[in-house]
């Protein structure tokens, strides 16, 4: 049997994260297919020769708004299709979504939205949430097997933020958030990380307002990859890797056979 091995990093930025090493670590082979999300540009504005050389196909979808959002990925193994966007254009705009089909596994790759500026973005993001849900509930008739990686920008559990009772009237941790994500693990996905891993003081992202943050270890675990439950036996290995450091984000790891 095969396998797939996945990374879904949020890079705050391709462009800034290529100059603190992106590339160098990508020559390390940590994957065979790395999704990234706030890729803050389009590709044209990006040295993605970079890429192909290592001998990634690529695939961007970015906001219309310059240096705002967007995702890509960066492949070894060839796609059969590739989706761009879910149909839903307020979403679609900020370029939050891209789907690949390897065989009969659809891997998306999302940025689901943060809340942290106020309350219309927070409201947006339950808006995009719900959306969102009924998209991969549809979606399952026809593609029963996916994968779920990205930025889902909410902390699930205690066990999932440094600081739970801090952090209780935070955008990324409010009951409607967690409750969201309680209702999308109960409609057959598994969080592949915790299915391995159920130690605390595990994360993967750490506020920049505060440099001391990361070396503390004071975090919080957003950054996800999520499979239907028909996949949860092709599970191989789940992990975080705190020491990559391009952004404020660090990578999340799976590897499932196919």
């Amino acid at each position: 049997m095969s396998s797939l091995r996945i990374i879904s990093y949020n890079v705050n930025g391709i462009r800034a994260a290529m100059k603190k090493g992106f590339i160098d670590w990508l020559k390390t082979n940590p994957a065979d297919i790395i999704c990234v999300q706030e890729t803050k540009a389009h590709k044209d504005n990006v040295d993605y020769k970079q890429f192909t050389d290592l001998g990634f196909y690529d695939y961007w979808f970015s906001a219309q708004k310059k240096g705002y959002s967007g995702v890509a990925v960066f492949t070894k193994i060839k796609p059969d299709h590739v989706e761009y966007g879910t149909g839903h254009k307020v979403s679609d705009d900020e370029g939050r979504v891209i789907q690949l089909d390897f065989g009969d596994i659809r891997l998306i790759n999302a940025y689901f939205p943060s809340g942290t500026s106020g309350d219309v973005r927070q409201n947006f993001k339950y808006s995009w949430l719900d959306e969102f849900l009924n998209y991969l509930n549809t979606l399952k008739k026809t593609h029963p097997k996916l994968i779920l990686c990205g930025d889902y920008n909410i902390a699930h559990k205690e066990i999932d933020i440094h600081d739970p009772k801090g952090n209780k009237n935070s955008s990324g941790f409010l009951p409607d958030e967690r409750t969201w994500l309680d209702k999308f693990y109960v409609n057959n996905w598994i969080d592949t990380f915790r299915i391995i891993h159920l130690e605390p003081h595990r994360y993967s992202w750490w506020s920049q307002r505060f440099p001391t943050v990361r070396l503390q270890n004071k975090g919080w675990r957003i950054d996800y990859i999520s499979v239907t439950e028909n996949l949860k036996n092709d599970i191989v290995d789940a992990e975080i890797y705190p020491d990559v450091k391009h952004s404020d984000h660090c990578p999340v790891y799976l590897e499932i056979r196919n």
